[in-house]
């Protein structure tokens, strides 16, 4: 089939409606949660090509901001388990499918 205007329509309609980020669980405190949402929105927008760049990003400043040890895997379909340090744990989703994991290990 070929691809009309309103597809292209739909999908930007779509990408615009994705583009807020979802927390899935976090344990952090309010200020921290909001700090590393924003912290990795930025990073996710700035890198949207490159995850590896972002997850960098996002974890350099967070070993500032919050003292060493954190860890960062962005991507999509990925599982998980990890041990972490009550109250610095976040998960989210932004832009849809890309999925943040940020945590801290002692």
């Amino acid at each position: 089939m070929a691809e009309t205007g309103d597809g292209k329509k739909e999908d930007a309609d779509y990408k615009r409606l994705q583009s807020f980020p979802l927390i899935r669980h976090t344990d952090m405190p309010e200020e921290m949660r909001v700090e590393t949402m924003e912290l990795c929105v930025t990073a996710c927008e700035k890198f949207a090509a490159n995850n590896e760049s972002a997850a960098k990003m996002i974890k350099e400043s967070m070993d500032k901001k919050f003292g060493s040890s954190w860890h960062v895997v962005i991507g999509e379909g990925f599982g998980f388990e990890v041990s972490h340090e009550v109250r610095n744990l976040l998960y989210m989703f932004f832009g849809g499918s890309l999925a943040v994991c940020v945590w801290k290990c002692s």
